[in-house]
């Protein structure tokens, strides 16, 4: 059985209320006039279950304690401890675990109305688009290892490799479009059998992905027997 007085859950609540309406700064309570208050609250209470009473009745022989020792007389050499530092603590306790149930509270009820719709089987996607980036980047990798173990680079190949222009991905667009006009289909790895430079295969590469990307071409097969096919769409 919970006994709630008015619209408080506990001694600990009263005393909150009582300190907020007040003003006054938790850590320099007026025991003395929230002593008074806190009894008036009591006396006006018209029917209270005794066991649960209690707490409040141990409470209010607590701030007499406390009003008690405030009230004695201080030698000025001692060092006491503040008669009222463990109610303090106990109400700083108190309001932190009251904020803490609060917030759980809130996000207890969060979502609690908002209805989520369950998602939509959309099947397996057609087979020309399944190849993902890697099987591309596998398959350009093989292609770079089988190029750099055909032909030895020249000593040419190691000067002025900074200031050498890029081939534009453009131009090897351009170039992968062209050989569609007498094939319907093209295997991936000899779109690199004539190429110039290392600029040159990853232009090739790039070239590759855009054209996917605007679904201008459907890559169909695995590995290294990936094979394009030019489409209808123009990616627009």
């Amino acid at each position: 059985m919970e006994f709630h007085l008015e619209n408080f859950d506990g001694p600990l609540d009263l005393l909150l209320h009582l300190i907020a309406k007040n003003k006054v700064s938790i850590y320099d309570i007026p025991i003395a006039e929230i002593l008074d208050q806190y009894m008036e609250v009591l006396h006006t209470a018209e029917a209270m279950d005794l066991d649960v009473a209690g707490d409040f009745v141990a409470m209010a022989a607590q701030l007499v304690y406390i009003k008690s020792k405030m009230l004695l007389p201080r030698h000025e050499e001692e060092e006491e401890e503040d008669p009222r530092a463990g109610l303090v603590e106990m109400l700083l306790e108190y309001q932190r675990l009251k904020q803490a149930s609060e917030f759980f509270r809130e996000k207890g009820e969060l979502g609690r109305d908002i209805f989520v719709k369950q998602p939509e089987n959309l099947g397996e996607a057609p087979k020309e688009y399944r190849q993902s980036v890697n099987d591309l980047i596998r398959a350009a990798n093989n292609m770079l290892r089988r190029a750099q173990r055909r032909v030895p680079p020249p000593a040419s190949a190691f000067s002025g490799i900074v200031g050498r222009e890029p081939v534009p991905v453009e131009t090897r667009i351009t170039a992968i479009l062209r050989r569609f006009v007498h094939q319907i289909r093209l295997p991936f790895k000899r779109l690199f059998e004539d190429a110039k430079s290392r600029s040159e295969i990853v232009a090739t590469f790039l070239a590759v992905l855009e054209l996917s990307k605007t679904r201008r071409i459907r890559l169909e097969g695995d590995g290294e027997e990936i094979e394009l096919t030019l489409t209808n769409d123009k990616g627009e």
